[in-house]
């Protein structure tokens, strides 16, 4: 589960991890309000409003500004709220803008330059153990650095038996360049971030700059946070924190059925009980010279409500023009899948695009059977490749 950016600066602040102020706004009236209290409060000439998506180059896209007074807080808080904020990792599509946080200014003059990093610390799940993975080359062309100059990032490895150690801290604030009350307040730093990334199960916190001040001061100017799913029951607080706005409407849906389901951009939707025979699905599918326009694992307990709810999220995309279900038959029974594919082809009315249904396992014969003598628009098939077959004949 993502989250804004302001909840992210919040939660590592909860953990002593330094953050760039901010107050969040829906109105660019507002974010005028919230540029005068960080003037009250951190004596901030200067703001920064950004746009709060769940998305990063923010800032190549125009979705973060520099405000030197309060009228150009307001035009440029009018510019990106409402806006629909295209960058690399939302698609051609883009997100709709609906707040904004203004920021401190944290680039002011002072006795030494200020200097951006990289950090982040996420799961190597080859390794089973967390890493933080840092560079000298912080800023808005990190993806660049990592192509390009894969040397200028460096991982730190954490053995999870005993944690994050005080050497592996001071190796970082070393290997970054710092010295003197910089590379003290680094290693403070990176202790507390760990131990935010760690206490509240994430899966990633991703700081992009973090920037050392012209005082010589750590801090985060963004926070990336990314919790784990599984973990979420531990803590219904970060829960309460999603934003489902944000996210597809069709696979908040899905997960209201507790269907695991993941749009993608192909016209052959697909249904299919367990992750592993999913993706081999997906490359029968394309195998057959279609393209597979979801990933939809009803689970091994699947039933007939659970097989409707799926017939609905796939119909949802209009460019779907033929569906795959393909069930092996262990812990569910084929003829109660086959029982759902009924009900939902009777229930939904003139369903527009073809259905090709694999049953194999528990009640297989009786479940062909079922669909057979239904009398509806649907081909059934027993071995995949039949199915495929099938797939290559209703796309011609």
């Amino acid at each position: 589960m993502n989250i804004h950016e302001y909840q992210g600066k919040s939660i590592l602040k909860s953990f002593g991890v330094r953050v760039q102020e901010g107050i969040v706004a829906d109105t660019p009236e507002q974010a005028v309000e919230a540029a005068k209290k960080l003037k009250e409060d951190y004596n901030s000439d200067w703001v920064v409003v950004k746009a709060q998506i769940h998305a990063g180059g923010r800032g190549k896209g125009g979705g973060v500004k520099l405000a030197k007074n309060l009228d150009e807080v307001k035009e440029k808080s009018e510019q990106i709220i409402g806006m629909q904020l295209v960058t690399p990792q939302t698609g051609p599509e883009g997100k709709k803008v609906s707040k904004v946080l203004v920021a401190q200014d944290v680039y002011y003059p002072g006795e030494s330059e200020t200097k951006e990093f990289y950090m982040s610390v996420l799961l190597d799940r080859s390794r089973g153990r967390n890493i933080i993975m840092y560079s000298t080359e912080g800023g808005m062309d990190i993806e660049e650095v990592a192509e390009k100059t894969p040397h200028l990032i460096h991982k730190e490895e954490v053995d999870p038996s005993v944690g994050l150690q005080g050497f592996q801290a001071r190796k970082i604030a070393f290997n970054l360049g710092l010295s003197g009350a910089a590379y003290k307040d680094m290693v403070k730093f990176v202790s507390a971030l760990y131990k935010a990334y760690d206490a509240t199960d994430s899966s990633q916190f991703e700081i992009n700059p973090v920037l050392k001040t012209s005082d010589d001061k750590i801090l985060a100017v963004d926070a990336k946070v990314n919790f784990d799913d599984n973990a979420l029951y531990r803590h219904p607080d970060y829960a309460a924190l999603r934003d489902l706005s944000e996210e597809d409407p069709t696979e908040v849906e899905a997960g209201k059925s507790n269907l695991n389901y993941v749009k993608l951009d192909g016209n052959v939707g697909c249904m299919v009980n367990g992750a592993g025979l999913a993706m081999a699905t997906m490359d029968i599918i394309k195998l057959a010279g279609g393209e597979p326009a979801n990933f939809l694992d009803v689970g091994g307990t699947a039933n007939a409500e659970t097989v409707k709810a799926g017939f609905n999220i796939i119909l949802q995309d209009p460019n779907v023009k033929a569906i795959l279900i393909n069930i092996f038959g262990g812990i569910v029974r084929c003829d109660r899948v086959a029982q759902g594919v009924i009900d939902a082809y009777q229930e939904i009315g003139n369903i527009p695009v073809p259905i090709i249904v694999r049953l194999q396992g528990t009640n297989a014969a009786e479940a062909k059977k079922l669909i057979d003598e239904s009398g509806l628009e649907v081909y059934s098939a027993i071995q995949l490749k039949e199915a495929a077959e099938l797939v290559t004949k209703v796309l011609s």
